[in-house]
């Protein structure tokens, strides 16, 4: 196996890189998660009771950011 030298400097690089991945990634799987239930693919009750407090946490956290956005944003007019 080849010896494989590593730049100090690109390990915090790879790691802030990481971080961001799995901020999608997280994402991503939240967004499967709901698309499945709404298929009625999978029931949200068959989660177990911690990842659903988790989701339902993080999905009322998304909506309080969202509409936080919604009113705080300059360029958006209400009708």
């Amino acid at each position: 196996m080849p010896d494989v030298q590593r730049n100090e400097d690109e390990a915090p690089d790879a790691l802030e890189r990481l971080a961001g991945s799995d901020q999608v990634l997280v994402r991503v799987l939240e967004d499967l998660i709901e698309t499945l239930i709404r298929k009625d693919l999978i029931r949200f009750t068959d989660l177990p009771e911690a990842a659903q407090a988790k989701l339902l946490e993080r999905r009322t956290l998304r909506r309080s950011v969202n509409a936080l956005d919604f009113f705080g944003s300059d360029d958006q007019k209400l009708i």
